[in-house]
C-alpha cells in the first residue's frame, strides 16, 4: 500500500504530542492525515479514548493506517477488539508503556490491565532498549500478545522529542516497512 492510498490516523499518548514531536511533524507532511483528538489528554479514560479513535476510523474514507505513540497504543489495542470491519490495514505502535511499570505516570492506571488480545491487522511495534516506561522484556511480551513484529531501537529513550526524536527518519523507514505488509 502507498501512503497516499490510506487515511493515516495519529493516536498520541498522555498529554498529547506537542510541536516538534515526530507525530506532529509527520502529520503536517502526510496526505490524508487525521489527528485523533481526545477530550482530556491529561486524565485519560479508556472508554473515551477508544470511542474517539473508533469514530475517526468510521469516518475514514480510505483504508486506515494507525500511528500510535505511548498510551495511544493502548487506545489502539482496546479499540481493535470492537472493530467489525477490515478498514484498518495496519498500525505502527511506538513506545507503548508497560502499564505495570512503576515509572509510568499514575494517570495511565485507568488503562490497566493492558489488552493482551491479538490484533486483527499487521502491526510493527517499535521500542527502545532504554525506555524508562517499558523494559525490553515487557515490550517483547506485548509484541507476542498482540502478534506484532518487534523492532528495538538502540538508546532511543521514549522515542519522543525529549529523547531527541523530532522528524525521526528511522520511524519513517518502519512505516514504509509496515505499508508493504498492509
Amino acid at each position: 500500500m502507498k501512503l497516499v492510498e490510506a487515511d493515516i490516523l495519529f493516536v498520541p499518548g498522555l498529554g498529547n504530542s506537542g510541536p516538534g514531536h515526530w507525530q506532529r511533524r509527520w502529520h503536517g507532511k502526510f496526505p490524508h492525515a487525521t489527528w485523533v483528538e481526545q477530550k482530556n489528554w491529561n486524565r485519560p479514560t479508556p472508554d473515551e479514548w477508544s470511542a474517539a479513535l473508533h469514530k475517526a476510523i468510521l469516518m475514514a474514507t480510505r483504508p486506515v493506517i494507525l500511528i500510535g505513540h505511548s498510551l495511544g497504543n493502548h487506545a489502539i489495542t482496546r479499540t481493535a477488539a470492537n472493530l467489525t470491519d477490515t478498514k484498518v490495514r495496519g498500525a505502527l505502535l511506538v513506545s507503548p508503556p508497560d502499564l505495570d511499570n512503576p515509572n509510568v505516570p499514575k494517570e495511565t492506571a485507568t488503562f490497566r490491565p493492558a489488552s493482551r488480545d491479538p490484533l486483527p491487522f499487521p502491526t510493527l511495534l517499535t521500542v527502545s532498549d532504554n525506555d524508562p516506561y517499558c523494559t525490553i522484556d515487557a515490550a517483547g511480551d506485548l509484541a507476542n500478545c498482540w502478534g506484532s513484529e518487534l523492532h528495538v531501537a538502540r538508546e532511543a529513550g521514549h522515542i519522543n522529542l525529549d529523547s531527541g526524536h523530532g522528524l525521526w527518519p528511522d520511524g519513517l523507514m518502519m512505516l514504509g516497512r509496515l505499508l508493504k505488509r498492509a
